[in-house]
């Protein structure tokens, strides 16, 4: 275990390690930044909005979800380009989670600022049209993919179930989900290259590993208790956490521990 990166992160989430870059990005919402690291240290960019989950399009460009909409972010320039608007006309509501799924698609949960039951919903960008999946979501987490793209995995925190939700061949839910696992503080997650889940408990101060049937394989400690989402990169697992609302040493940074399990790569974002 160790901290890669000891920036204070108010609320960190979103790491995304991008596959082609090899480096590390994460957010911290509440903070209205992305971070990043690479050969010359660490690097971020402001915003002027919540910032919270990202997608990689190619070498140089992230589709990044904020409180209004999806935008492309060139990582060179630190420049943004508008796409898609989500819930614009609502100021009281957020992004927060997201993935891109093994189709070329982008799934972002949204909340209400100040968690409001019910205001927040998951929709799915694909080829540039956004639609809603998921409504009277209260917080929006865990968005994550099975490896075959025949399941995607999502939550409502404040409920306690990942939901497992069956996909049809072009990645849109098809039928019912139904509760993957119940546990306390579900939070952001990520697939490994075997299909077993790996879910970040807030409050809890782990990542914990379930295998494709929801069993309980596994858990990897944090020294801070508010751990936010995982990201994998080959082995190596990261996970963000957040300081708010805590006093304690390590709160709101970044971390990474060698898991020897093999991770899934993030997909691409399809334009």
């Amino acid at each position: 275990m160790s901290i890669f990166d000891d920036r204070i992160c108010a609320l960190g989430e979103g790491p995304l390690w991008h596959p082609e870059r090899k480096q590390l990005f994460w957010f911290d919402i509440l903070g209205m930044r992305l971070l990043t690291r690479d050969a010359t240290g660490p690097k971020e960019w402001a915003f002027d909005e919540h910032v919270s989950a990202a997608g990689w399009v190619d070498h140089d460009t992230l589709l990044i979800a904020s409180e209004t909409g999806l935008g492309l972010f060139d990582l060179t320039s630190g420049e943004s380009e508008w796409v898609a608007g989500i819930e614009v006309d609502d100021p009281t509501t957020r992004s927060n989670d997201g993935r891109a799924d093994p189709f070329g698609g982008f799934w972002i949960g949204t909340m209400g600022k100040n968690a409001e039951p019910g205001a927040g919903a998951i929709y799915r960008f694909h080829r540039g049209q956004v639609e809603t999946l998921f409504h009277d979501i209260t917080i929006s987490n865990a968005i994550s993919f099975a490896p075959d793209g025949q399941v995607a995995y999502f939550t409502d925190t404040v409920t306690g179930r990942i939901m497992r939700q069956p996909l049809d061949g072009d990645g849109w839910p098809d039928g019912k989900a139904e509760t993957f696992v119940t546990l306390e503080g579900p939070d952001g997650a990520v697939v490994d290259a075997d299909g077993c889940l790996w879910v970040a408990q807030w409050g809890a101060s782990q990542v914990a590993r379930y295998s494709p049937q929801g069993a309980l394989l596994s858990t990897v400690t944090f020294p801070a208790s508010q751990i936010s989402c995982p990201a994998f990169a080959g082995t190596t697992l990261y996970a963000t956490s957040a300081a708010v609302g805590v006093s304690e040493e390590h709160g709101g940074k970044t971390f990474s521990v060698d898991v020897a399990i093999q991770g899934q790569k993030e997909h691409r974002v399809l334009l």
